[in-house]
């Protein structure tokens, strides 16, 4: 009997391969209909044999294309109007649209095969790509996923291409970016005096500059990278100088998995997070010494290469290991524009390799690393976004604009949450006016109606987000607080939304319910009936406010004004500068004082303390120094870190780091028993609130969480085993997470308790 079902599957479905893939497995079931791209996804109409049609839906989800991911499936049941064969129709577009953008994808290894047969017509190609590889999110310009609507519209395919475009056997079946020598866009080197133009001795000559210690820019996949030779310490130290960065450690690239063996520990997690077909940096042990690639670090983020373009620069006999880094100046977004990279990058570089192919946005690389509780994000950006990363149930679109570092924007359509890529800090004028276009690009592409759209926001007044936020037209604003945003973002990406947790929120900075700056925040509850504060770190002032986040020794001057009997910190071993003192007097004087409850700037306390007492080149530096100098020893005693009454009180702690630093302790020993003692600071009180209120899991979130060393510390408590112990993966836990906590709060409060 001949029955017909309408089926819209849902997820990364477009730009994947997913048409051909149904076109190829309705044939062989037998049966007839047709598929097509629509708004929400990919809609199949089949008519057949019923026994036919449960097994097409069976081998739908098993043996769906690699770089799919399949979020829902819908049947219903229709009227067969007699089709006699099954065809690929064109795109649908009624309705708004709803479907997950694939990320771009890094180049498969069928694509890199045809890189290197000299008998292949894409033999050399840069832009080589296929269904299963190459650019999506950079090159879509609008939805649904056509080449028209891309950046490749611009050239038309020729006869070869044309071919494959349209064979159902060929794996560039309908692949929308597809093109060739003869057809698609080109490279070339630009040098101060001269162009090169052919793909070939563009790429020869980029290899010889790299190997001569030149730094070229390179424009990559969602941007440009500023290249050079890692081994070279003098290129690698021009490049810091030209670019204005530090000290801040440079990711690499190595040639292949077997180079990136010998800089880096590489755990069977950790290389599956590098070879996966996100391509992004993963942070890892240090094997073998890179001068000035990342001072003061035992880690190193590392890289393969993902596109063509990349591997043709090592085959060309550029060095195995080179210094792939953002291409911009410090503390600006990525250059992803012809134009701009010009302008911006012609005091750093020496030459630049410019594609023609335009980009649509700029999309940073990803950095992951493969932690203690399983693989985290902790920079969400090319190979992950804008794919969602969760269902939350919301029956109306929800924009969450995250808050002003680290920035990401959360939208929710249809119920799925989708993350943007990593924007930045929005204290700069170019990443505010970045932040300003994602929001377009997003509302853009799926037609944001603003009069039913709920916008969500940091509580913080001053923030950029929160003003920008209050500017735009929409039904209704929201505003979350900081640090119930990271704990929620957890439970966003468990779909909890009634789980109750202890959830243990440690940051730099956040605006609290009493106007004060939180950051060592414990709460109890759930999103469906909210978070109460329960307990927190003990309150310090903080000299200057935020400017004190710069320097250490400013920190340190409101700590340790609650702390009697101190010596003179200006004398060795401590050798604090003049602004210790100057803004103790701030601190005494009760000027420019703030009340702050951070966690993160108990970090920096302890890092001058220890001897990290000049200014931070960039954010998070001296907690970083400080986890890596407690790495060089072995774990042993712990410092005390006392729960009393609603605080964790930090006076004991520092007053024995003071005491160690006097008898002349080592400091790798020092920074390892305070590692040990927030670890167990952290452990005793979320134990506790759990005994109290009868819950066995607890959520870790916030900036300081990227720290690994008190992940491990936490993971090995054997009191804590009895309790499960949640952390990010799907999105950082630093503020790029906080829109999806936002998101996920104001969709429970809208709607209700959701199973």
């Amino acid at each position: 009997m001949t029955v017909a079902r309408s089926i819209s599957v849902h997820g990364i479905v477009q730009g994947v391969g997913f048409r051909p893939f149904i076109f190829r497995l309705a044939r062989s079931h037998c049966l007839n209909g047709w598929v097509c791209n629509g708004y929400g996804g990919v809609d199949v109409h089949l008519e057949g044999d019923e026994a036919h049609f449960e097994a097409f839906l069976r081998d739908l989800t098993r043996e769906a294309p690699a770089a799919a991911k399949i979020g829902g499936i819908r049947v219903l049941e229709c009227e067969a109007t007699g089709l006699q064969e099954f065809s690929i129709r064109d795109s649908r577009c009624d309705g708004r649209p709803a479907v997950t953008i694939s990320p771009d994808l890094a180049i498969c290894e069928q694509c890199r095969a045809e890189l290197f047969d000299p008998e292949d017509p894409r033999s050399g190609y840069p832009y080589i790509n296929c269904t299963n590889c190459g650019p999506r999110y950079s090159v879509i310009e609008s939805l649904p996923y056509d080449r028209s609507n891309t950046t490749m519209k611009g050239w038309a395919l020729d006869a070869f291409c044309m071919a494959q475009f349209h064979n159902v056997r060929d794996r560039r079946f309908h692949a929308q970016p597809v093109a060739c020598a003869a057809c698609g866009p080109h490279y070339r080197l630009e040098l101060p005096r001269a162009t090169i133009q052919r793909d070939a001795l563009s790429v020869e000559r980029t290899a010889h500059l790299l190997r001569t210690g030149a730094i070229v820019a390179i424009k990559g996949l969602g941007g440009y990278h500023l290249a050079c030779d890692a081994r070279n310490a003098r290129a690698v130290g021009s490049l810091r100088k030209r670019k204005d960065r530090k000290e801040k450690p440079f990711a690499v690239m190595a040639r292949g998995l077997d180079v990136a063996r010998i800089f880096v520990e590489l755990s069977p997690e950790a290389e599956r997070l590098l070879t996966s077909a996100a391509r992004p940096i993963v942070l890892a042990p240090a094997k073998a010494l890179l001068p000035e690639v990342a001072p003061d670090n035992d880690e190193l983020g590392i890289m393969l290469p993902y596109t063509g373009l990349h591997h043709l620069l090592f085959a060309a006999g550029a060095p195995d290991v080179l210094v792939m880094t953002s291409g911009n100046r410090s503390s600006e977004p990525i250059a992803y524009e012809d134009s701009i990279a010009r302008e911006s990058l012609s005091g750093i570089a020496d030459a630049l390799l410019v594609g023609e192919r335009p980009i649509a946005r700029r999309v940073d690389d990803s950095v992951v690393r493969a932690g203690a509780f399983g693989p985290v994000i902790l920079r969400r950006s090319r190979g992950y976004a804008p794919a969602a990363v969760t269902a939350i149930p919301a029956s109306q679109p929800i924009l969450a604009l995250g808050a002003d570092l680290k920035n990401s924007v959360t939208l929710v359509i249809d119920g799925q949450a989708f993350v943007s890529q990593h924007i930045g800090d929005l204290d700069q004028y170019e990443s505010l006016k970045s932040y300003k276009e994602t929001v377009r690009d997003l509302s853009s592409m799926y037609e944001l109606d603003w009069e039913k759209l709920i916008v969500v926001h940091d509580k913080h007044p001053q923030y950029a987000s929160t003003n920008y936020a209050l500017a735009l037209p929409a039904a209704q604003k929201i505003d979350v607080q900081h640090h119930r945003a990271h704990i929620a973002s957890v439970l966003a990406e468990k779909r909890a939304w009634e789980k109750h947790v202890v959830g243990v929120s440690f940051d730099g900075a956040g605006f609290g319910d009493d106007g004060t700056i939180w950051g060592g925040e414990f709460f109890v509850g759930s999103l469906k009936d909210g978070f109460e504060r329960m307990l927190h770190l003990r309150r310090a002032v903080l000299a200057g406010g935020d400017a004190a986040a710069r320097y250490p020794v400013q920190c340190a001057a409101g700590f340790l004004a609650q702390i009697e009997g101190l010596p003179d910190l200006t004398a060795p071993p401590f050798q604090f500068p003049d602004r210790y003192l100057a803004s103790l007097l701030l601190v005494q004087k009760g000027v420019q004082a703030f009340e702050t409850t951070s966690a993160g700037r108990l970090f920096d306390v302890a890092a001058a303390l220890i001897g990290f007492t000049r200014h931070i080149s960039f954010e998070g530096q001296a907690a970083m120094w400080l986890e890596h100098l407690a790495r060089r020893a072995q774990a042993g005693d712990s410092y005390p870190f006392l729960i009393r009454g609603d605080e964790l009180d930090f006076r004991p702690l520092l007053e024995a780091v003071v005491t160690d630093r006097i008898r002349g302790c080592d400091p790798t020993k020092i920074a390892r028993a305070f590692h040990l003692a927030v670890a167990r600071g952290i452990g005793e009180a979320a134990l506790m609130l759990c005994e109290i209120h009868q819950i066995d899991t607890v959520v870790l979130s916030g900036g300081v969480f990227q720290n690994e060393l008190l992940l491990e510390n936490l993971r090995s408590m054997p009191a804590l085993r009895s309790i499960a112990m949640w952390t990010n993966s799907a999105v950082p836990p630093n503020d790029g997470g906080v829109s999806l906590g936002q998101a996920a709060i104001a969709a429970i409060g809208l709607e209700g308790p959701h199973a």
